[in-house]
């Protein structure tokens, strides 16, 4: 397995240069999470990894994703080789979001110009067989979302023994089984939307009406709830399968705040 240095737990969150994210970061930096990966959509740009970096003193950071069709190659060479000299090992390049005709062709020839980031600290979103391939040919590994443990062991096979496999998943920290659905539901039902997502899914043996309906024990599949305890086991199943490490990307029915509260009830049992 590679070594990140990532532990089996992180944290998956938007995070922007506010004063509040800042201080959002430097809370999990003090709960002892070892990493946070940054969502593409939310992040504003580079500037935020800078700011982040420089708001907290050990904990790493990785992209989740920079999209290839919204940041240059030079800009993010530019950045990581900034923050390489001034905080070394603390930044890894997550890319992904090539749309558009033959995506493949469009993150090799990326791929091509990033000879400032070393293979070692780049990774790529993966969803297929295909760009699993790449992930393992090009980078350092892969970092799917909204998968289950059963693809992180078909991953596994295709990444080899050596690549990094880090899972984000959703988690609820809620123990009424309605409610953890109801927000867990919410937040899927962009996903089947997006044809990449819904590709996968049906890889993962989730029908179209499934995709559609998002029954219970398919929301169950996807996302993590209920006490700390019972996110823990469910998590770990993707560690079992073969994942070296797992994102928690806590969701709680409110957009906005950062969950740095579930984070500090989840990490005596996650870190512990």
């Amino acid at each position: 397995m590679t070594n990140h240095q990532f532990g089996p737990f992180g944290i998956t969150t938007g995070l922007t240069s506010s004063p509040e994210s800042l201080a959002a970061a430097a809370a999990a930096e003090e709960l002892g999470y070892p990493a946070i990966w940054l969502s593409g959509g939310p992040l504003p740009g580079l500037q935020t990894v800078v700011d982040l970096v420089g708001a907290t003193s050990s904990i790493k950071f990785v992209s989740g994703i920079l999209s290839v069709d919204q940041y240059g190659a030079d800009d993010v060479s530019t950045t990581y080789s900034a923050l390489e000299a001034s905080a070394p090992g603390r930044f890894t390049v997550g890319l992904g979001g090539a749309h558009g005709p033959k995506p493949i062709a469009r993150l090799n020839a990326y791929l091509d110009t990033l000879d400032a980031v070393p293979v070692e600290h780049r990774l790529l979103a993966a969803l297929g067989p295909r760009m699993l391939g790449l992930a393992r040919d090009r980078s350092a590994g892969a970092y799917p979302f909204l998968i289950t443990p059963s693809y992180s062991a078909e991953a596994r096979k295709v990444l080899g023994p050596d690549k990094l496999l880090a899972v984000s998943h959703l988690v609820v920290m809620e123990s009424d089984p309605e409610r953890a659905r109801a927000i867990a539901r919410d937040t899927i039902s962009f996903f089947p939307r997006l044809p990449g997502y819904a590709a996968s899914l049906e890889r993962q043996g989730f029908t179209a009406k499934e995709q559609a309906e998002l029954p219970d024990h398919m929301v169950d599949a996807l996302a993590a709830w209920g006490t700390p305890a019972d996110i823990k086991a469910k998590l770990s199943e993707h560690l079992a399968a073969g994942a070296d490490h797992v994102a928690i990307n806590v969701i709680t029915g409110v957009t906005g705040p950062q969950p740095v509260e579930q984070w500090r009830a989840l990490a005596s049992t996650l870190l512990g």
